[in-house]
């Protein structure tokens, strides 16, 4: 039975686990429209819990699950849909990930997503273009984070040049002011380093230039308004402000010294390095000033939400574009995906398959299966796979690369059973999903609108039997063949395949 869609629910809900806070906002639809009801937000400076071997302290890990516990009263009820929760670079560059995310899960019972650092900066655009005043002109879009600093240049609500680089609030805190204290030469070190990080992206995003610049995050508003405090500005950031800034933190010396407008208690220890990374984002893009838009990556998740419940889900625009990129026979591959469907629809309640999560997914991987045709045809499954797990393909997460990509790469000859295994919680769902592609491929091995028969299948825990039209098999000795062979192949993962 179908989940209710977000469009159905009372409420949606998009929490945001940052690497310095966690954010979350509650709102209820209204004409396709959400009306926020929550805003709640914690520091947890995950990102101060990453050793030098990239693995999440149990500490990190127990201040995020704290936060997400008092989190979890207002969505843990909430129907499978109506919640999206995304992790960012912390949760990117930790090796342990899954630790926090198997725990996570459970306190929210809703699946966490790691996004990609474009598929961020897409997500706090989309939040800041739905909750910023209109204009014609491009806008640059600025979020320095605890671990990672996002780039975005776009017009309306679509973003044009996405990037991401590896400089935060929390990271920078760490490496140049880990004591505390504020001087010249630890500054100039922050901002040497933020300016050897932006080198890479700042031609590019000069190239396409811009009208506005808005950042959009907690550190840009805290300087904005401590500029304001001190009657250089009304609240944007402007550079006769980060001067002034600069050197009031050089007199005071010390985080714990901090008591600035704007400024709040527990932002103090991360200030200073935040106010070097964005010095140095004024002179390497020669910004007069920059404006504060209250939206940003948790209001993005939420207008994404929406969006995939309106049929404006970007990852079809995202597939789309990637099959017309690599030349995909688009005949054979709406062939495929419709035996595949039919297939899932056939055995879904058997193996416990989930009607959504699950019949989107293999829908995905029936659509682009053929994607590393473009590049060779040996061994294309494996360069399709490739393809897919290592593109910035905007819409997805993390976890939904890697699983097209296994479903992609498992899809003909051998499939890989310990890459499977490694998923653990969904290895063996997954496992089912590529048997039925497997079979909706061969089924339309000989390419072509041919008339193709109404088969039966029957599932088992790790079993398929096949029924096709009384001697249809004898007719079509090729198509025989082929299912011998599928059955040879799926006895090497132990899974037994019946044709008759």
């Amino acid at each position: 039975m179908l989940q209710p869609s977000a469009e159905q629910a009372p409420l949606i809900a998009a929490i945001d686990l940052g690497s310095n806070s966690f954010h979350m906002v509650v709102a209820r639809t209204s004409n396709g429209e959400p009306r926020i009801l929550e805003r709640l937000g914690e520091k947890v400076q995950l990102a101060a819990g990453i050793d030098e071997d990239r693995q999440l302290s149990e500490a990190a890990i127990q201040r995020g699950l704290d936060c997400l516990g008092r989190f979890a009263q207002m969505v843990n009820h909430l129907p499978e849909g109506a919640v999206r929760v995304v992790g960012t670079n912390a949760l990117r560059e930790a090796r342990n990930r899954q630790e926090f995310i198997r725990r996570a899960e459970r306190i929210l019972n809703h699946k966490v997503e790691v996004i990609s650092g474009r598929e961020e900066a897409r997500l706090i655009y989309l939040g800041v273009s739905h909750t910023f005043p209109g204009m014609d002109g491009r806008r640059l879009v600025v979020d320095i984070g605890g671990g990672s600093t996002e780039f975005i240049i776009g017009q309306h609500f679509e973003s044009q040049l996405r990037e991401s680089l590896q400089m935060g609030c929390v990271s920078f805190t760490q490496r140049f002011f880990r004591d505390g204290k504020i001087t010249p030469g630890s500054h100039a070190k922050a901002y040497t380093a933020a300016r050897l990080e932006l080198m890479s992206i700042e031609h590019g995003l000069r190239r396409l230039g811009w009208q506005q610049a808005i950042g959009a995050s907690g550190t840009i508003r805290a300087v904005g308004l401590a500029i304001k405090g001190a009657g250089y500005g009304n609240g944007e950031v402007n550079r006769e402000g980060l001067t002034w800034l600069k050197h009031k933190l050089f007199k005071l010396g010390d985080v714990e010294k901090i008591d600035l407008d704007g400024v709040k208690p527990d932002r103090r220890a991360i200030f200073p390095a935040g106010l070097a990374i964005l010095e140095a984002i004024f002179d390497a893009l020669e910004l007069s000033d920059m404006t504060h838009s209250e939206g940003a990556l948790r209001e993005g998740v939420l207008y994404d939400l929406l969006g995939r419940h309106h049929h404006e889900d970007v990852r079809e625009r995202t597939l789309n574009a990637l099959v017309e990129r690599y030349h995909v026979d688009l005949e054979q591959a709406a062939r495929v995906e419709t035996k595949a469907l039919e297939a899932f629809d056939q055995v879904a309640a058997d193996w416990d398959l989930d009607p959504e999560r699950h019949r989107e997914l293999l829908g995905w991987a029936a659509r682009v299966h053929e994607i590393g045709l473009d590049i060779a045809h040996y061994h294309y499954h494996k360069h399709g796979a490739y393809l897919i797990e290592h593109s910035d393909l905007p819409g997805f997460s993390r976890q939904d690369q890697q699983q097209l990509a296994l479903l992609i790469r498992g899809h003909r000859r051998n499939i890989p059973r310990h890459k499977f295994e490694e998923l653990s919680d969904d290895g063996a769902r997954l496992t089912r999903l590529c048997v039925l592609l497997r079979f909706a491929i061969l089924f339309h091995h000989i390419r072509g609108p041919q008339e193709a028969p109404a088969v039966r299948l029957k599932a088992g825990e790790n079993s398929l039997h096949i029924e096709f039209p009384e001697g249809w098999m004898e007719r079509n000795p090729l198509t025989s063949a082929d299912f011998a062979q599928e059955a040879e192949w799926l006895k090497r993962i132990d899974f037994d395949l019946s044709v008759r």
